[in-house]
């Protein structure tokens, strides 16, 4: 196991900083006992949904009040006053409307990161509002905000990029200098590596990394007939939309609930097979999956080298496209990454739709949602054509993900952990949990267990990995040369395996809420790094539609 190679000095601190957990865990768990959630955990096991009879609700790795505790001082220097004044100018705005403020003297980077930590104190402090949305902040970002603005006063003229002073969450799954990357597991918590890739790129741009946004653990790929948005790490995260009625979607969870409930002006999650799709629409926000090759992976918690993304995750395409832009670059670490991604950046124009042709699935014609969007597009002189969905044959689709993990979780681990974490395998891992199975996986591992049992060559995984990604993108191609398509539409998260094994990016956009106020989305799907084609579409629709509305509970 991986401690058995740690140096004298590391295991002492390593002795001294294990202690101290100890000692805070027996702490924190008698605070955790003054906490009854009985009643909110029999609510939820009335709910039809089977994967909302949630058996916990908050982590016992936190205490009430531990997240922002280093920054507390600082946040009260936000006069109450002052942080009701910003509440109607900050909440919902777009990064050009915070922009706009700044260059009116209306509000400083300073004040925007203090409003967005003051919110989350707020919110995530109050026992009848509490998301579970966020597992760490970062202790330099109102330092970095204050340093932001002092160099813009310097040099007022100096053309900066647009995401220059926002605060960014990140999923933590996302490697971001000075905060521990866990993605959820207690086996990550001392993870404190350096910036992944990404994070480069956006703090190069001037971003604030205001914090890490919590997770379906291991980026869902660790339990079997666990909810979406379960970490032990972080809790279970709720939806503002309906929080003990709705489910987050996953894995990117945190990332959804706090950009939905205005935590921060946008967030970065990752994607294997929904895991963007798939909490944007639950949380009424747009999301895009990129291509696999137009993000970096490096630094990033993995689960498949072949079908891994990042993507960027908030409340409008033109938001979207301001994050996505701020991450991209060559990154000559990642394999899957081509040279074209250097240069590559969005434009957030408003392109008309006449001429093109939007394949929509027969069999969501019974939606009528999806048929009102239909006829938005129709009317903005897009051709619609019903099409019926190939069927793709997915066998082996876990035993790709699960030896995949294997093989790129240890590299990961060798390559861009904290020489602090204690394991270097998943067999280590499975090892760990089973320590503390209470505290680690109150939902079990099976799918930990199954990679670990997994034997299969690196011949056999090749073969298999060609065959399940050769077969979905022959598929997606006869369907989109067949009605001469340019984007397949979708609702959701529906056809996100699909997508993932052609490596079709896809972009989510708000489409209306159902009867009960759960928000519904309307997804396009493209070939490979057609992603301006998404956004110009998705734009498109957003502003015929005006669909997003903020949560009622979160005003």
């Amino acid at each position: 196991m991986r401690r058995e190679n740690r140096p004298v000095g590391v295991l002492i601190v390593l002795t001294f900083a294990l202690s101290a957990i100890a000692g805070a865990q027996e702490s924190q768990n008698q605070a955790w006992a003054n906490y009854d959630e009985s009643a909110d955990l029999a609510r939820l096991a009335e709910l039809d949904n089977a994967r909302m009879h949630y058996r916990l609700l908050r982590s016992g790795m936190q205490t009430p009040g531990s997240l922002w505790a280093s920054l507390n001082d600082e946040i009260n220097g936000l006069a109450p006053a002052r942080y009701r004044a910003l509440e109607p100018l900050v909440v919902e705005s777009s990064v050009a409307g915070l922009q706009a403020m700044v260059r009116a003297g209306d509000l400083s980077y300073e004040e925007l990161t203090l409003f967005y930590l003051s919110r989350i104190r707020e919110i995530e402090g109050d026992p009848a509002r509490y998301l579970n949305a966020v597992i760490s902040l970062n202790p330099a970002s109102v330092e970095r905000a204050r340093a932001l603005d002092l160099a813009r006063r310097a040099a007022p003229d100096v053309e900066r990029d647009p995401i220059y002073g926002m605060p960014i969450l990140l999923k933590d799954n996302i490697n971001a200098a000075g905060m521990a990357t866990t993605a959820g597991a207690v086996a990550l918590q001392n993870n404190f590596a350096d910036d992944a890739f990404i994070v480069e790129k956006m703090r190069e741009k001037g971003a604030v990394i205001l914090g890490k946004a919590n997770l379906s653990e291991w980026a869902y790929f660790f339990c079997d007939d666990c909810p979406s948005g379960w970490s032990a790490m972080g809790g279970q995260t709720l939806n503002p939309y309906g929080r003990l009625q709705f489910n987050t979607g996953g894995s990117s969870a945190g990332s959804g609930a706090s950009i939905a409930a205005n935590f921060a002006a946008a967030a970065v999650g990752s994607e294997t097979s929904g895991s963007i799709l798939s909490p944007s629409s639950a949380n009424s926000l747009v999301g895009l999956k990129p291509t696999t090759g137009a993000l970096s992976r490096t630094g990033v918690v993995p689960i498949s080298g072949s079908l891994d993304t990042t993507g960027p995750m908030a409340r409008s395409v033109a938001d979207v496209i301001i994050l996505f832009n701020a991450m991209t670059g060559y990154d000559q670490r990642d394999t899957a990454m081509p040279m074209m991604s250097d240069d590559l950046r969005l434009e957030h124009r408003d392109q008309s739709m006449a001429g093109l042709r939007l394949g929509a699935p027969g069999r969501y014609l019974d939606d009528e949602l999806f048929v009102g969007a239909l006829g938005l597009l129709s009317a903005d002189e897009a051709a619609i054509v019903e099409i019926s969905l190939p069927e793709i044959d997915t066998q082996g689709f876990g035993t790709l993900l699960g030896r995949e993990m294997v093989r790129d979780l240890a590299l990961y681990l060798r390559g861009h952990a904290s020489p602090m974490v204690m394991i270097d395998s998943v067999d280590d891992l499975q090892a760990f949990n089973l320590q503390r199975p209470d505290l680690r996986m109150p939902y079990g591992q099976a799918e930990v267990d199954r990679m670990v049992e997994l034997d299969i060559s690196p011949a056999e995984l090749e073969a298999l990995r060609d065959s399940l990604q050769s077969g979905a993108r022959a598929a997606m191609e006869a369907l989109f040369d067949g009605g001469d398509l340019d984007l397949l539409l979708s609702m959701d998260n529906r056809n996100a395996g699909f997508a993932a094994l052609a490596n079709y990016p896809a972009l989510t956009v708000p489409m209306g809420y159902s009867d009960s106020g759960r928000p519904v989305n309307l997804t396009l799907i493209a070939p490979p790094f057609q992603e301006q084609l998404l956004v110009d579409v998705g734009g498109r629709f957003e502003r015929l539609a005006q669909a997003r509305r903020v949560p009622a509970a979160y005003p």
